[in-house]
């Protein structure tokens, strides 16, 4: 008998303090995306504009929540709109999971060519081969459950993306039943950094390029140790073979960021280490953003900006830098509380512009 694991997922959403309110619409179905062992839902967003060879984002949810839950806590509907990109959203289905958790932690769900990871593979394909997607620009992120669901991806199928956004997740491979996956969560049996490297290396007959991979984690997470984010870390610097030490170490608006660079001067891992968070997505306040009610009309969301900065792995496309800047006195938040944090640490814009861009 299966047990199930749930893990409360959340994101701040900022006060409203502007009117130009415009009402959510949801998302839409995807169906007939083939074989679907794992039993899950797809809904997509497809940008106003959006242009063939466009890039995917695709998105996972933390427990007790829906895909349209989260697309209005996290604005990534919106921000497809502004940078031209389509949106995946796998979706958990109760009868799989009553919390609404990816079963990261089961093995029949998190190994290649099996259950939940095989069903999203098939639905970045259809994806890819329905709306002319740029398949060397195909990302994934997720929170919590859907954090080390995204990690499970990237593991699983390394060839399919350009690089992964992790929130509050877990290394991948460290847990093969609920009791594992509970020990995970509080930083219990954790491996080393070759051992975790090499659950990553076994996931696939994959020998590279790999995708990079961004990690994003509350230093007061009481729900998923920030021990996790430390293991993510080293398991991705070992698959590519990074140094320990990071190459750069500083603060982004107060916030400590490590990066790891290769031979060749790309960023393949960095982590992001949002001090004073809880559990949750950061992101910043927006304008008139009422959870079932309104659609984020305005802001920056930092993990989504940073995702579309990963360069195509073939080198056949100018890679984009990331450009940091302090604007004003709003702030980066989320927790179950929805606090804010301390208004002197503003939040996370990022500018997308390509090398030599003003």
């Amino acid at each position: 008998m299966r047990r199930f694991l749930n893990i409360p997922s959340t994101f701040a959403i900022g006060e409203s303090r502007f009117g130009n309110e415009a009402t959510y619409q949801g998302l839409s179905h995807l169906d007939d995306f083939g074989h679907n062992p794992g039993q899950l839902r797809a809904k997509t967003y497809l940008a106003h504009a959006l242009k063939p060879g466009s890039p995917l984002v695709v998105v996972l949810h933390g427990c007790t929540q829906t895909a349209d839950q989260y697309d209005v806590g996290a604005g990534w509907s919106v921000m497809a709109d502004k940078q031209g990109f389509a949106v995946l959203f796998a979706e958990q289905q109760r009868s799989n999971n009553p919390n609404l958790c990816f079963n990261w932690f089961l093995p029949q769900d998190h190994r290649r060519e099996r259950g939940e990871a095989l069903s999203i593979r098939n639905m970045i394909l259809t994806m890819i081969e329905r709306y002319g997607l740029d398949r060397d620009r195909v990302f994934v992120t997720g929170l919590s459950a859907g954090g080390a669901m995204a990690n499970v991806m990237l593991a699983t199928y390394p060839e399919l993306f350009a690089g992964g956004a992790i929130i509050a997740g877990l290394p991948y491979g460290t847990a093969g039943d609920v009791s594992q996956a509970l020990e995970r969560m509080r930083g219990q049996g954790l491996a080393g950094e070759q051992a975790h490297g090499a659950l990553v290396r076994r996931a696939s007959n994959h020998v590279g390029p790999w995708p990079s991979v961004s990690v994003w984690h509350g230093s007061a997470d009481a729900t998923v140790s920030p021990a996790n984010a430390d293991a993510i870390v080293s398991q991705w610097r070992s698959v590519h073979g990074l140094a320990v030490a990071p190459t750069h170490s500083e603060l982004v608006d107060g916030y400590p960021c490590e990066t790891w660079i290769d031979g060749h001067g790309r960023a393949r891992v960095t982590s992001y280490r949002i001090t004073g968070m809880g559990h949750g997505t950061p992101l910043a306040p927006l304008r008139h953003s009422r959870i079932g009610h309104t659609r984020r009309t305005d802001g920056h969301y930092p993990v989504a900006r940073h995702l579309l900065c990963a360069h195509a792995r073939h080198g056949d496309r100018p890679h984009h830098h990331l450009h940091l800047r302090r604007p004003g006195q709003r702030s980066l938040a989320s927790d179950h509380r929805h606090q804010r944090l301390p208004e002197h640490h503003p939040h996370l814009a990022v500018d997308l512009q390509p090398p030599g861009a003003g």
